[in-house]
């Protein structure tokens, strides 16, 4: 297995149960292909278990761990021998303490260069009464039998005893004991219904490590679950106390709610070295990548805020975190996201934001304002931000290029509202701010809604103006997309006209732009945006009112309408 750079510090074996306890999942079944490329992966993250499977369910799966011990499991070509770097993982098939299943364990895992049977049989009272009908005294003759069987077969016997969180240590102790003088080089501890405490789980390893004859000369191994939100803190605390081998899966998938999850039993090793001086010879560069991929095979999707590889792990909307993140990164992170293989820090965008971090975005977008100007971007920012929830670059260079290019607007509008359908007219109902304050207030029939706003919009700003191009597209993916529309308005006699302002002459065409999560509002900005242009070049201070003007009219506008 490849040797990777981390703190140093004793070492903890990474057994990874992805291609096994991580496929019971409901619905995360995978093909011999699929398992075959997941392997490979987990190989190349450098785990030093994989557990690939239960031979013994179907003649596939047998073939499947016999495929991944071949090829996986073989040192890599031109590798020498004795070199450590080049160690390929064990490859680990779980058996039933029953002939049949630990024959066939040993038949798919053999190919390997390093083989191992992990045969496992149930001790808290329960399992054994209700499940197994066997006795205590049964059960330790067939831990004996059995593990003895499988160490005949194979140097490296894993004995688990399941349930052993809710059995008598008592009687654990004693069946541990037996399996330590059949064979067994490690002893796993499973909490597997997710039952345990983790002061609970640190006294039963410790526990165990005191009291079981030969302890000390195996491997203790924690596999816990996760049905109370504990199995990541319950594997820690075996760890502390005493085991030197997790039993993980990618994502924490697994049985009911899962199992500890590889990620965050790594990255808590790593992160908190100082404290604990442990370490594992995961590549954490590489966590993301096999997390994303395990996610596809399996079609078990990876929540957001999972802890390190969910996709808000390394994102932060809060004002005040976004402004922490930008002076200091370790403020609000105790790791780095390149380090698990994640590409950067993200500052998202919302309605929590601050302005620091919009000015920030804005200027990696290639847009640099300050004072006034990103006042009013801010506030702008903040208007979408209460339609949107997920602002993208693309709506900021959207929001910016709206409000640019617009240093004095005679008119603004204040307010649309529009009724169309296939029942009556489209109508439309406008008000208006013009240049003296004033709030001018008109309605307008059209072929359309956009027809019946711009014909409403007309009859506040008599400009003479004419439609020239009207376009309309989303900005982003999504029902709650921005939408943006680009109008070029000309003169109405299409000549150029005197300015009496600058002596020079009025350009024939003006364009205008809007953006809004409301189309027909984008419409109406992008169209006064025009006409305030007009009206500029032209010198008019006021707003003339000429009922029934003709105005800027209809025919790219009937395309929406």
């Amino acid at each position: 297995m490849p040797a990777h750079d981390g703190p140093g510090g004793e070492r903890v074996r990474v057994f990874d149960t992805t291609l096994r306890d991580g496929e019971q999942s409901p619905g995360a079944t995978l093909t011999s292909h699929e398992k075959l490329e997941v392997a490979r992966a987990l190989a190349r993250l450098g785990v030093d278990v994989i557990e690939t499977g239960f031979p013994a369910a179907s003649p596939d799966d047998l073939e499947a761990v016999r495929t991944i011990a071949a090829e996986v499991g073989q040192a890599p070509p031109g590798a020498g021998a004795g070199d450590g770097a080049e160690e390929p993982p064990v490859i680990c098939a779980l058996a039933r303490a029953a002939t049949g299943d630990i024959e066939k364990a040993w038949e798919a895992v053999r190919p390997a260069a390093r083989p191992r049977i992990h045969t496992f049989i149930a001790t808290s009272p329960l399992h054994m009464e209700h499940k197994l009908r066997l006795t205590p005294g049964q059960v330790l003759e067939r831990v004996t039998a059995m593990v003895g069987l499988a160490r005949s077969l194979c140097a490296d016997v894993e004995f688990s005893a399941e349930d052993a969180s809710r059995s008598t240590p008592a009687f654990l102790h004693e069946v541990f004991a037996r399996a330590i003088a059949a064979g067994a080089t490690t002893l796993n501890i499973p909490d597997t219904v997710g039952y345990a405490m983790p002061e609970e789980m640190a006294a039963l390893v410790a526990g165990i490590r005191a009291q079981v004859p030969g302890a000390a000369g195996v491997t203790l191994s924690v596999h816990c679950h996760d049905d109370l939100g504990l199995a990541v803190a319950n594997t820690l605390a075996g760890v502390r106390a005493g085991a030197r081998q997790v039993e993980v899966t990618v994502n924490g998938i697994g049985e009911r709610a899962g199992n500890a999850a590889l990620e965050e039993v790594v990255m808590a090793l790593r992160t908190r070295h100082a404290l604990l001086g442990l370490d594992t010879g995961v590549d954490a560069s590489q966590i993301a990548r096999v997390s994303r991929l395990v996610s596809s095979r399996t079609g078990v999707p990876v929540q957001p805020n999972k802890a390190v590889v969910g996709a808000n792990a390394f994102a932060h909307e809060s004002g005040i975190h976004q402004d922490g993140m930008l002076k200091h990164a370790g403020t609000y992170e105790i790791m780095r996201p390149e380090t698990v293989g994640v590409g950067a820090t993200r500052l998202v965008l919302g309605k929590h934001s601050g302005r620091h971090a919009l000015g920030v975005k804005l200027a990696e977008l290639g847009y640099t304002l300050r004072g006034a100007e990103l006042d009013e971007a801010f506030a702008r920012f903040k208007a979408l931000c209460d339609k949107k929830k997920q602002i993208t670059g693309a709506d900021l260079e959207a929001l910016v290029k709206d409000q640019s290019g617009r240093p004095h607007e005679p008119f603004t509008l204040e307010g649309l509202v529009v009724s169309c359908g296939t029942q009556g007219m489209p109508t439309a109902t406008v008000r208006v701010r013009g240049p003296d304050g004033t709030v001018h207030t008109r309605a307008a029939v059209g072929t359309g809604p956009v027809d019946a706003t711009y014909k409403a919009i007309d009859e506040v700003v008599n400009a003479d103006g004419r439609l020239l191009e009207f376009a309309v597209h989303a900005v982003t993916e999504g029902i709650d997309a921005l939408g943006e529309v680009t109008v070029r308005v000309g003169t109405a006699d299409r000549q150029v006209t005197p300015n009496p302002q600058t002596g020079g002459e009025t350009p024939k065409v003006f364009h205008g732009h809007g953006a809004d999560t409301d189309i027909l509002v984008a419409s109406a900005r992008a169209y006064l945006a025009a006409l305030n242009k007009l009206v500029v070049a032209r010198g008019v201070q006021g707003a003339r009112r000429v009922a029934g003007t003709a105005g800027v009219r209809r025919a790219a506008a009937r395309k929406t309408g």
